[in-house]
């Protein structure tokens, strides 16, 4: 009798086994033990021991190559084979499974065969059939059956909730194709489920399969019986572990199954390109996500399976590039300027900003821009591009990219924050980010702590009140804005190279800024329209240094048309200062020394001469003094210029000197008697308990108050500058002698009470001033000293001071004086400064100071005196020269 070799695919009952052919595993046949039969496993109940005669035989044989002969057949029905089978061991099947006891005899045995060697089988057969009966083997055991077996979950998340994290053990019954399996899990020894599991992140071709709603064959996808017989030969039939993560959308168990030997099968098959990896399951993966991710990339750089004839796209992956982030046109897409200074635009690989569409987003749309620009606007990041999506209807192509900065990717932290969501990518969009399942796993913790746009409250909407609409608007701002100094803002837009769209957040403003003390030249507004010579270079400049920077500003007047003129600080510098140095503006003189800011601006504009930069590329000097000497002859004609230093001499003293060296003088008179008196009575009247009151209701910029120093913890009459409602603190002047401070508002009371009313009874005492002649330096450390100095000489002394000119608004321009000194200007306050090196004699002289001739030529004296001994300012040389 003929003897064949074949692979032992699967068992279906103690008695019953699939072969395929070793070489070919299509072809199958199926092969029943001779002379015995083994109980059943049926779905509505599988018979007695049904399951552990089965499982005795399947350890045995699954995945074996075994030799078998076929003693006889029965045509009837299904024309089963009937057989012996041999395992290289030497075991013989059913003479093993006979006497373990797990197949008995059946009834009509011999009756099919009735040849020697079958009568012989079955006499051993019979022989050890009695002695496993005798013995109480398998199914001739004294107590019965207790597996209970059921075929569905009643509760599959529930059954998710009590079983992750372990590991459970199951036999695969069904390879239903390359993702799902039919498996019994063995939840205890006696309790037993079988249920369909998914594999977890991946997405498997289909197989051959019947329509349910109209009966019909709908074919195999491509590669999917080939994933099918992948896993079958794999995992039919063996115990495997499970590890179950979560339930898909239709209750099916989604785990991770590990081969005994070989541990998770998923990346297998992805690596021999039998499947996608699906973004679905990352949330229950989490890390374990990038493994598949590289068995997938191998298989698609390979060309395996699915992606046989796929291209491989380039990219610049990998080359990591630096720019400067110069716009922020939403949460996924912003403007990068380069090294050269050339501009792109990208979109955030894989991220997505709140949906202007959705009602529940769409109140993020402009918290999350706001987010973004805080964090990157003016910074540099470093960006690789990912892919491109190309131009569609509506759309132009498009960069998508990686941005790091300090080496945080910046569409994980928007995710991370709330202020974005992730784009659920199609099977083959191959520009996704290159840590999508970070992306993905960053939403769900974003969701679960219902951060930003998964929160179920909305953000608090600004309204912006746009108050250069009108000049009457303007005007009634202007009262506000004007007491305070250095106001937070944020540049919106950038009109031209002077004019500004700028919001202000504390107060809700949104306003037109015009630089005071310059004028750049007009840009062209529209394609059809001619600008001046250097409009759009100071244009573009001002775009680049100040669009949507965090910036400060101080406002002066306003225009005719609701502007608001005024100084832009960027970086804490002057932006009419950048302007004019880089020659994109000139000096407008009448603001500029209206502003106080003369000087600086004049500098940074002789500077930018001297480099023959912009608009002074062809700047002749010859010109500029023939036209000075004109200028200085109308003002003589017109009476300016001829104007002598008038001898008024005034008892002073300075009680304080501000960063930039501007004082704040008393005039010792008989004001100073009635301050004193008016100070008696009101630090009398604040040691009163019953006047402990304190302020009605939240301090406002401009509101004039009694504040407790902190250093003597006296109560001073004072001014509120600004006010810090979340930390309850504002910051105040005090106004008889012109220093600052912050202090709670439980340090402030009520100054109501008309006998001590600056506006009534007695006007603040401390006057702005400044030294005559002078012009302190511009280097933080040299102006520093000078304050020092100053503050040093007139510490807790009363000086004399002339005062040479007065300003409109008031400040005095004074020399100052010791009480003993015989008036002589060269031996003043102001001297003592140059001849220490710690300011110079002004380079742009005032009308009025240009006709004290003598007192030039000594300070000059002195200034040369203090170069040649490089004293202060000196020391390194002369620092007016190139």
């Amino acid at each position: 009798m003929a003897t064949f070799e074949a692979k032992v695919k699967s068992v279906l009952s103690g008695d019953t086994v699939i072969l395929h052919n070793v070489h070919n595993p299509k072809q199958e046949r199926t092969l029943s033990l001779a002379f015995v039969t083994a109980p059943r496993l049926r779905r509505e109940g599988d018979e007695p021991f049904a399951f552990e005669s089965r499982d005795f035989l399947r350890r045995l044989l699954v995945g074996k190559v075994v030799q078998f002969r076929v003693l006889y057949k029965i045509p009837t029905g299904a024309n089963r084979e009937y057989g012996i089978i041999s395992l290289p061991n030497k075991t013989q099947l059913p003479e093993t499974a006979v006497a373990e006891g797990w197949v008995k005899l059946r009834d009509d045995a011999g009756r099919k065969d009735d040849s020697e060697e079958a009568a012989a089988v079955l006499e051993k057969l019979q022989m050890l059939e009695a002695r496993a009966r005798a013995d109480s083997k398998g199914l001739w055991q004294d107590s019965p059956s207790n597996i209970n077996s059921t075929n569905e979950l009643s509760d599959p998340r529930k059954f998710v909730e009590d079983n992750k994290g372990q590991d459970l053990n199951a036999i695969v019954e069904k390879v239903l194709s390359g993702d799902r399996l039919i498996c019994r899990i063995l939840v205890s020894p006696t309790d037993h489920v079988q249920t369909m599991v998914l594999l977890a992140g991946i997405r498997a071709p289909a197989t051959k399969r019947i329509n349910t709603s109209d009966g019909k064959e709908q074919p195999a996808e491509p590669f999917g019986e080939d994933a099918q017989q992948f896993v079958e030969t794999r995992l039919l039939q063996r115990t495997i572990t499970l590890n179950v993560l979560g339930v898909s959308p239709n209750g099916q168990l989604v785990a991770t199954v590990k081969h005994p030997m070989q541990g998770n099968i998923a990346p297998f098959i992805l690596k021999a390109g039998l499947a996608r990896c699906t973004d679905h399951h990352t949330t229950m993966l989490g890390q374990e996500m990038s493994v598949l991710r590289q068995a997938e990339r191998a298989a698609r750089e390979a060309r395996q399976g699915l992606f046989q004839g796929q291209a491989v796209q380039k990219t610049s992956s990998g080359n990591e590039m630096e720019a400067i982030v110069s716009r922020v046109q939403s949460a996924d897409t912003i403007f990068l300027r380069s090294k050269s200074g050339s501009e792109r635009r990208i979109n955030l690989s894989s991220v997505r900003q709140p949906k202007p569409t959705d009602p529940k987003q769409s109140p993020w749309v402009p918290e999350a821009k706001e987010f973004l620009r805080k964090k990157l606007i003016g910074k540099h990041v470093k960006f690789t591009i990912d892919g491109k999506r190309p131009a569609t209807e509506g759309y132009d192509e498009r960069e998508m990219a990686t941005v790091k900065f300090q080496d945080k990717n910046i569409g994980l932290w928007l995710v991370e924050n709330g202020m974005a969501s992730v784009i659920r990518h199609r099977q083959e969009d191959t520009d996704r980010s290159p840590i999508y399942d970070d992306l993905l796993l960053a939403e769900q913790a974003a969701k679960e702590a219902q951060k930003g746009i998964w929160s179920p409250k909305a953000p608090s909407a600004k309204q912006y009140v746009d108050y250069s609409e009108s000049l009457e608007k303007a005007r009634r701002q202007l009262t506000l804005l004007s007491r305070q100094r250095r106001v937070p803002a944020v540049v919106d837009f950038v009109k031209s190279g002077s004019r500004f769209t700028v919001l202000v957040p504390r107060e809700n403003a949104k306003l037109t800024l015009v630089l005071s003390g310059i004028r750049a030249p007009r840009s062209a507004r529209n394609p059809t329209d001619k600008g001046e010579p250097f409009g759009q270079e100071a244009h573009d400049f001002a775009n680049k240094r100040t669009l949507q920077r965090d910036v400060e500003i101080d406002i002066d007047d306003c225009d005719k048309v609701g502007g608001f003129i005024g100084t832009l600080y960027v970086n804490r510098e002057n932006f009419a200062k950048s302007l004019l140095e880089e020659g994109l503006a000139s000096v407008h003189a009448y603001s500029a020394e209206k502003s106080g800011n003369a000087n600086e601006l004049y500098a940074a504009e002789k500077k930018a001469k001297d480099a023959r930069k912009g608009l002074w590329q062809d700047w002749d000097p010859s010109q500029e003094e023939e036209e000075g000497e004109t200028t200085t002859a109308g003002a003589e004609a017109n009476g300016e210029a001829t104007q002598t230093r008038q001898k008024d001499y005034r008892d002073v003293i300075v009680t304080h000197v501000d960063e930039s060296g501007k004082l704040k003088l008393q005039l010792v008179s008989t004001a100073k008697s009635a301050l004193q008196e008016l100070m008696t009575s009101f630090r009398s009247f604040h040691l009163n308990p019953s006047n402990n009151q304190s302020l009605p209701a939240p301090p406002k910029a401009g509101d004039y108050v009694a504040a407790q120093f902190s250093e003597d913890n006296q109560w001073y009459r004072a001014r509120i500058r600004r006010n810090d409602r979340d930390a309850k603190k504002a910051e105040v002047v005090y106004i008889d002698y012109g220093n600052s401070e912050t202090v709670p508002w439980a340090r402030l009371r009520p100054l109501s009470q008309p006998q001590f009313s600056p506006q009534s009874k007695l006007k603040a005492q401390a006057i702005d001033a400044q030294l005559s002649f002078l012009q302190f330096p511009g280097a933080p450390h040299y102006l520093a000293d000078t304050v020092d100095f100053i503050n040093s000489e007139i510490a807790n002394r009363e000086l004399v001071a002339n005062v040479d000119f007065v300003e409109k608004d008031g400040t005095l321009w004074v020399t100052l004086f010791d009480q003993n000194n015989s008036g002589s200007p060269d031996q003043s306050l102001n001297a003592e400064l140059l001849s220490e090196g710690l300011a110079m004699v002004p380079k742009k002289l005032k009308a009025w100071e240009r006709g004290a001739k003598d007192i030039l030529d000594a300070y000059t004296k002195r200034q040369n005196e203090a170069k040649e001994e490089r004293r202060g300012m000196w020391e390194y040389g002369d620092l007016t020269e190139d």
